[in-house]
């Protein structure tokens, strides 16, 4: 027992420094208190108008024939497009994109109508204005959908020319009915999708920053992290990296609920899974961000402004390697397996089905284990980091 009471009383005292040293330097509780709640609130205010309705388009019409207008009258039809100007010419669109006036060009060819009187594909051509993704999307869900439509309308032509009409002509076009439902995502928006992984990665961010800024201060001032205190320099440095973790725990267990609970719900982002699956599954992901970030700070970072030139760089890295841009079953394998290294790739994963898609605990054991995993390891690495530290004296002893 007494035995305990020491551990407890050595883990307590680098606890207690450790909160000492986070208070005292504004850029860490910069990085810890303000950066984790401030982004998501602002991500969530530029993404809170989900899809961009009536946007203003050209048309570029030389076909000038029934098919063609036909088209043009049910794209302005449509929520995403409104047919603002009808042009003749492409120059004079191209003058319009470039003042601003519309976000989208459709272009219909002479031959547009005597490719489909000869049953031939015919072609629209769309050119979106790429300074937001948003236009682009606009654009092709309001054409897509009326090129739907315009098959269909076709087809219905056809089969009536052939001698087909009513209920045959409809079954021949559509042998088997169905319906598009966009599961998990029922506005279809792009910020339902890319946030969830966007406040994750914010978490994870701030979180290693904010450890390894403390570890390049310390070697940056030639000063203890107060990692080893004296009365603790002969003994395991596991007491030391259980008390720094436990401060960082204390701090950012609320901080993390709020990102990842409180906000999504006060800007109505689909929130499937419950509290309680949550966080049970963000517990290993918070230690091992934790052991992580102390272990890269021990070793590698030598100035406090060295992990802050380093951070733009590596969320995007990150942000890729989550599988949220590019699936990760098409991913390289190297690369893949590269993504493993950080706890942002089962953590992004596991939080986007047990948030937006409702999956349990079971359903995500894959990731849960594998934080687990990571929380085991990068605890040993952190240890031994230390260890390493006090062997080569890269920092003075108090």
């Amino acid at each position: 027992m007494k035995k305990i009471r020491i551990i407890l009383y050595d883990i307590r005292e680098v606890l207690y420094a450790e909160f000492g040293r986070v208070f005292h330097d504004s850029t860490v509780l910069l990085i810890f208190f303000i950066a984790p709640l401030l982004y998501p609130v602002i991500f969530c205010f530029m993404y809170e108008k989900e899809n961009v309705t009536n946007l203003p388009v050209a048309v570029v019409d030389q076909a000038l024939c029934d098919e063609s207008r036909r088209f043009i009258h049910k794209m302005d039809a449509t929520p995403e497009i409104t047919v603002k100007y009808k042009c003749a010419t492409m120059a004079e669109a191209e003058q319009l994109m470039r003042h601003c006036d519309v976000h989208a060009i459709f272009f219909f060819p002479k031959d547009f109508a005597t490719d489909l009187a000869a049953k031939r594909t015919a072609h629209v051509a769309v050119f979106a204005d790429m300074s937001s993704f948003y236009y682009y999307k606009a654009a092709l869900l309001g054409s897509n959908a009326v090129l739907i439509d315009e098959m269909h309308t076709i087809q219905l032509e056809r089969y009536a020319a052939d001698g087909l009409t009513g209920l045959q002509a409809k079954e021949q076009m559509q042998p088997v009915a169905y319906e598009e439902i966009t599961a998990f995502n029922p506005t279809n928006g792009y910020g339902a999708f890319l946030l969830p992984a966007l406040m994750m990665l914010v978490v994870h961010q701030t979180l290693f920053l904010g450890i390894c800024l403390l570890c390049g201060d310390a070697r940056e001032n030639k000063r203890s992290l107060l990692v080893i205190p004296a009365r603790l320099r002969t003994r395991c440095t596991h007491r030391v990296t259980i008390g720094r973790s436990l401060c960082y725990l204390i701090i950012y267990t609320p901080i993390t609920i709020i990102t990842l609970w409180f906000i999504p719900r006060i800007f109505q982002l689909p929130q499937l899974g419950n509290l309680y699956s949550i966080l049970i599954f963000l517990l290993p992901f918070v230690l091992a961000v934790i052991f992580f970030g102390m272990t890269v700070g021990n070793i590698f970072v030598r100035y406090k402004v060295s992990p802050l030139l380093c951070f733009a760089f590596f969320s995007l890295v990150l942000f890729f390697s989550t599988g949220m841009v590019w699936p990760q079953c098409n991913m390289p394998r190297f690369w893949y397996n590269f993504s493993l290294i950080f706890p942002s790739t089962p953590g992004v994963q596991g939080f986007i089905k047990i948030s937006t898609m409702g999956a349990s605990l079971s359903d995500v054991r894959t990731e849960y284990i594998a934080l687990w995993f990571q929380t085991g390891f990068y605890f040993v690495t952190a240890c031994f980091s230390l260890r390493f530290i006090k062997k080569l004296k890269l920092f003075n002893i108090t």
